[in-house]
């Protein structure tokens, strides 16, 4: 569960439940405000004050302590079934959540989660399409999906029908991890035939939603649903989709996110290809034949399971990635050390040293001791 105590998780969750709050909202007002309880408590001058904030909606903030008392029960009753499902409540502050979705702009401050993340989530792809992919669609899913299960990577998809179905199934066959994101509360189970891979997901790897206990899965639900799904992400596959399509739509986040979008290429007259040869034509996503393209592109170490010897790129360094090579010279370094070496935060360090493990530059040892390979 998370670190957050019940009167910070009450806060929180009442602060989201108000009209007009989400994530980006939330964001600038703990930027300016610093904490929850500030924000309840601001007078309207401060609200107002932050980027966002009109005087309807701080008005709608200093109206919502009066529905505390209620979002304090509601919670307490959540928490109680949360422990019989076996469901952990975690917060954007805590250990657990996931370093690549802390860096979107909107990353949800609070995730259901049913199961455990790995350090292998770290490198994670996902996989999308439609729900009603063709027979060419089906093999293409499970070709790439089982190529990137080969090289042990975490497959990320939406629990829906047809092609998230398929990743998922093909990444629990080939004994890699698997995530589940879900626009719908972790016990409504949607599609419902998807209960058996849902479970058999959360035993291997991990389902997760930022939507309380108790949510239906509401069609306003999914876009929220999508950007999390791009945003676990390193990169996005997606192998089929029609125009317009929830694919698209999580293509579109990706690209905002900063990461990359992949497509299958399809048949010109199938409708179902109309979504993937699109994202290809406007230049928004490479065109991909195999797994093989996508690390490559990704600059992802390849075990020999794929493809040929295959000539290591040149590879583009920011400032950062090069201050902290520089101090790993000759060095290896903890984490912390590292950080205070190169005067940047700890987490900001990872992210940075995350990169540069990509790029087949640094190695991570036990305790969080990081040297040049």
């Amino acid at each position: 569960m998370s670190k957050l105590n019940f009167e910070q998780l009450t806060n929180l969750k009442l602060l989201l439940s108000i009209d007009g709050i989400g994530p980006g909202k939330l964001k600038a007002l703990l930027k300016k405000l610093k904490s929850l309880e500030n924000i309840l408590s601001s007078e309207m001058q401060q609200l107002i004050n932050v980027e966002g904030i009109n005087t309807n909606l701080a008005k709608r903030i200093q109206y919502a302590n009066k529905n505390k008392n209620y979002i304090s029960q509601e919670l307490e009753k959540e928490l109680e079934k949360a422990v019989k499902l076996e469901i952990d409540i975690i917060t954007i502050w805590d250990k657990e959540y996931p370093a690549l979705l802390k860096k979107i702009f909107d990353p949800p401050f609070l995730l259901y989660k049913k199961g455990k993340f790995n350090e292998k989530d770290n490198c994670s792809i996902a996989v999308v399409g439609t729900r009603l992919p063709t027979q060419y669609g089906k093999l293409q899913a499970e070709k790439i999906t089982s190529e990137l299960a080969e090289q042990q990577l975490t497959i990320i998809s939406g629990l829906a029908r047809g092609i998230d179905s398929i990743a998922h199934r093909v990444a629990l066959n080939n004994k890699t991890r698997t995530i589940a994101v879900t626009g719908s509360g972790l016990d409504v189970i949607y599609p419902p035939e998807n209960r058996s891979l849902f479970n058999e997901i959360s035993e291997n790897g991990v389902v997760i939603s930022e939507f309380s206990l108790g949510t239906k899965p509401d069609a306003m639900n999914f876009p929220r649903r999508n950007r999390i799904i791009s945003g676990l992400a390193l990169g996005c596959i997606i192998v089929e989709t029609g125009i317009p399509g929830g694919a698209l739509q999580t293509a579109s986040f990706a690209l905002d996110q900063g990461r990359e979008v992949f497509a299958i290429p399809g048949n010109l007259d199938v409708k179902q290809s109309e979504g993937t040869n699109s994202l290809i034509q406007k230049g928004e996503a490479k065109l991909i034949k195999n797994a093989e393209d996508v690390l490559v592109e990704l600059e992802l170490r390849l075990k020999p399971v794929i493809g040929k010897n295959i000539p290591k790129p040149k590879v583009e360094l920011n400032l950062f990635e090069e201050k902290i090579l520089e101090a790993l010279k000759g060095n290896s370094l903890q984490i912390d050390k590292l950080a205070l070496k190169v005067d940047m935060l700890t987490s900001d360090c990872l992210v940075h040293l995350l990169s540069l493990e990509f790029k087949g530059l640094v190695k991570q040892m036990p305790g969080k001791v990081f040297s040049i390979l």
